[in-house]
């Protein structure tokens, strides 16, 4: 009978442990359900971040003492959101840590602050399980991502923020055209620049952008790529991004679908050879003109659209400072905004100091936009831009530098 006694309370006791270790697993799992909170917060303490968007919120840490061995964390599927940030310090240093799925800002209606989760909506893209809380934090893509020369100016205006898009399934952006996504915090703003790269001005726009340590998106023609790629190679070394932006700025609305195409990809081919290698997965349509079946290749292609917040109209506005005077009210106005300008044009050239200098005195932060997964030409237009190259001079193939063959004697 003793030993009956005591071999039932043996099995008492071991019941009653795997009961105990069940809830605390149950507990575990409940205090790590979403471990890219943990992430971000882990990463934000790291980075000494401000921007992060799980700031507010919460989070709790089990002990890893509580078990052992520590349960499988839950396989929950974050909201998908085509924007992340990657947030970090000045523009020539290195990037922090890209935010983890969950944790980063959402995009939200023009005009309202964004929600600390992000909501799903039929167009989002689904996204990855969440990383382990534990997992180191993956590093931006080299494609995507440069870094540029350090920034030694301690008084710059810098860049606050790094936003990555997941471009797939051509998400818009600029509210001028497109209103499901903004990614821009009240007071911020992103530069960009079409139509070059071109002799004079784009090294000027730069040279400014340079000594403010500010990093802007490029979106070039694929002619204009041919005709200067060292310039363009330049843009990229800087640690700006480039996209493209048609072969030779044709109105796509006034081509049939296969001739947009040929615009498209030829300008892609263009731009890839210029820099050796893919481009950022980019697009902006010339004249702002958007055929809505043009649209829907970019989603086949997976290549975001820009469109634009506030044009600068400097087509039309040819005097630098009246430039800048003209647009900070309408910035002032709306508080943020993706803005365009040229890099083609000398006197929009000339404002990017007074307005860079502007923006600074007014508060304004520096958004720089980069893309999760680079674009790549396609083989047959790869070949149609090598048809298609400048014939070789006697000066060039001897490899004279352009100083050695013109300069400026009046002006």
């Amino acid at each position: 009978m003793r030993a009956r006694a005591v071999a039932g309370a043996v099995v008492g006791l071991s019941i009653a442990g795997s009961i105990g270790i069940v809830f605390a697993q149950k507990g575990m799992e409940k205090s790590m359900s979403w471990p890219g909170e943990v992430f971000a917060a882990a990463s934000e303490l790291a980075t000494g971040s401000t921007h992060s968007a799980t700031a507010t919120e919460p989070v709790q840490v089990a002990s890893a003492a509580a078990v052992a061995p520590p349960p499988a964390p839950v396989k929950k599927t974050p909201p998908a959101n085509p924007v992340s940030d990657l947030t970090g310090p000045r523009a020539g240093t290195q990037l922090a840590q890209i935010a983890a799925p969950g944790a980063t800002p959402t995009v939200a209606p023009t005009g309202t602050a964004a929600p600390t989760r992000a909501a799903a909506t039929p167009g989002d893209v689904p996204a990855a399980a969440p990383p382990s809380a534990l997992a180191p934090a993956p590093a931006p893509s080299a494609a995507s991502v440069l870094e540029g020369p350090p920034c030694t100016n301690p008084a710059a205006l810098g860049v606050s923020r790094v936003v990555e898009i997941d471009t797939t399934g051509a998400p818009g952006f600029g509210s001028q055209h497109f209103k499901q996504y903004d990614f821009l915090r009240p007071g911020e703003v992103v530069l960009t620049f079409d139509d070059g790269p071109w002799i004079g001005t784009t090294p000027m726009v730069l040279d400014a952008l340079a000594k403010e340590c500010v990093r802007a998106t490029f979106f070039a023609i694929g002619k204009h790529a041919t005709y200067y790629p060292e310039i363009l190679r330049q843009v990229h070394e800087a640690g700006h991004t480039v996209g493209s932006h048609t072969w030779s700025h044709k109105n796509l609305a006034k081509l049939s679908l296969d001739e947009a195409k040929d615009e498209i990809e030829k300008g892609v081919a263009a731009v890839k050879q210029a820099l050796g290698g893919p481009m950022a997965p980019f697009f902006r349509f010339p004249e702002l003109r958007h055929p809505p079946e043009v649209v829907a290749y970019l989603g086949e292609r997976n290549v975001g659209i820009f469109s634009t917040d506030l044009d600068s109209l400097d087509y039309k506005v040819k005097n630098p400072e009246q430039l800048v005077a003209k647009l900070m009210p309408r910035l002032k106005a709306r508080g943020k905004g993706i803005l365009l300008l040229h890099d083609q044009r000398h006197w929009t050239a000339k404002a990017v100091p007074h307005l860079l200098a502007e923006l600074k005195a007014n508060g304004f932060k520096i958004v720089h936009v980069v893309g999760k997964e680079p674009l790549d030409s396609l083989p047959a237009y790869d070949q149609m831009i090598a048809k298609d190259e400048k014939l070789p001079t006697a000066a060039a193939s001897a490899g004279r530098p352009d100083s050695k063959v013109f300069r400026t004697i009046g002006q």
